[in-house]
């Protein structure tokens, strides 16, 4: 009877397992195609470039404030029904530049509102179902193998997305936007655990939170450091810029397997700090010889395991984790604020570039340092019960392998 429950609920595991999977697979890659696809539809519109600057930023803006305004809806409304009503506007939205032209400046806001909205009023939502299908000593291995599929998939089909015109590429958007939700509707999830009693407290007991804003202001700094410095980057790496993000993102995507699989053993907190004093040394080096190649590729992989293993940490994971009194959807939509800006930053092109390579690699090397400090003080989300655990199994087996190999001996 033990044994049939226990085969039961590795089944039911799996299965929540493959529900977040495809949930937060789906709508990550589905950003990266909209983004593509929304600067696609700024090409093709009679629109000036401060134009494009200003919808850019409109989308942005947009992003965020849907995400802090969904956080607040979906606890107030049936978990389920937000979701399917979420991911159809994010069919509907993508088919937007297939169906209708657009050329001018009120045009091109109306369609960035939509995608913006479309990614960001159930992302909260979306990503608190995932801290409610795992479990807290596997959640790292979970949110790990995600990222792998994410980073991987995003390759794959931005190379291929960018072949396509504007019609396919809203399309193929809404095609991979609906398959998600079909998967989704298939798998039929559960709605008791998103019906558990929530909190309705404000955002305002989030920033009051110290273990909160510990760890909010080194994931802030990271995601300003890397906004900042991409124009510079791209200017002193020249040709071999794009050459150098593939192979970053390559390593990024192994990098979040590896630190989700760590941070189950060692830690959510450990994981990051060894991630922010790589690429701190990854900045310094570039500060100290920006123009050496080997720095380039030193940096390149640093970089890589830097974002992989902030992805993994920082956004599946660690804000759920936190013991807050609030639901976990204001949570997610505050953490989220600093990837959003750090991408925004990125695409709006900073004039950041004037700044001398020396100057800017130092400089982002010294705030790295410098967010290591509130993290020395944030408190660990992993129950140190947890990791005590794993390390008694990982001592165990090593003495299992240890007297396995004295008895062969011996009977040699």
């Amino acid at each position: 009877m033990v044994e049939r429950l226990s085969l039961s609920q590795m089944g039911i595991a799996r299965r929540n397992f493959f529900t977040v999977f495809i949930l937060v697979l789906n709508i990550f890659v589905w950003l990266d195609m909209s983004i593509i696809t929304l600067r696609s539809v700024l090409s093709n519109s009679n629109i000036l470039a401060a134009e494009r600057t200003v919808v850019w930023a409109f989308y942005f803006i947009i992003v965020i404030c849907s995400g802090l305004i969904g956080a607040v809806l979906a606890p107030r409304i049936k978990k389920l029904r937000f979701l399917y009503f979420w991911m159809i506007l994010g069919v509907a939205s993508s088919l937007i530049p297939a169906l209708f032209s657009v050329h001018t400046i009120t045009e091109s806001i109306g369609a960035s509102f939509l995608l913006a909205i479309s990614f960001g009023l159930g992302m909260p939502s979306c990503i608190s179902y995932f801290v409610d299908y795992t479990s807290i000593e596997n959640r790292g291995r979970s949110s790990g193998i995600i990222y792998l599929a994410i980073f991987l998939s995003i390759f794959v089909s931005a190379m291929v997305f960018l072949r396509l015109n504007l019609t396919w590429q809203s399309i193929a958007s809404a095609i991979w936007r609906a398959s998600g939700l079909i998967l989704f509707f298939w798998l039929k999830p559960r709605e008791e655990v998103s019906e558990k009693k929530r909190k309705y407290a404000g955002y305002r007991s989030i920033v009051r939170s110290r273990s909160y804003v510990l760890y909010f202001i080194p994931w802030m700094m990271f995601s300003l450091v890397n906004g900042l410095e991409a124009p510079t980057l791209q200017k002193t790496f020249g040709s071999s810029f794009y050459g150098l993000t593939v192979l970053s993102f390559i390593i990024a995507s192994f990098s979040a397997l590896f630190a989700g699989f760590m941070s189950d053993f060692i830690g959510r907190k450990r994981v990051t700090l060894y991630g922010f004093i790589a690429l701190g040394l990854g900045y310094a080096l570039l500060g100290f010889a920006p123009y050496w190649e080997v720095s380039w590729y030193f940096y390149a992989i640093i970089d890589g395991i830097a974002w992989g293993t902030f992805s993994a940490v920082f956004i599946l994971i660690l804000w759920g984790e936190l013991p807050l009194d609030v639901a976990k959807e204001k949570s997610y939509a505050i953490g989220g604020i600093p990837f959003t800006v750090g991408n925004m930053i990125q695409t709006l092109q900073y004039p950041y570039i004037s700044i001398e390579p020396y100057a800017a690699f130092s400089f982002a090397s010294f705030f790295l340092f410098l967010a290591v400090l509130p993290l020395m003080y944030a408190p660990e989300t992993l129950p140190e019960k947890k990791i005590e655990i794993r390390r008694l199994k990982g001592y165990i087996e090593q003495a299992k392998k240890v007297r396995d190999k004295y008895f062969k001996k011996s009977g040699a």
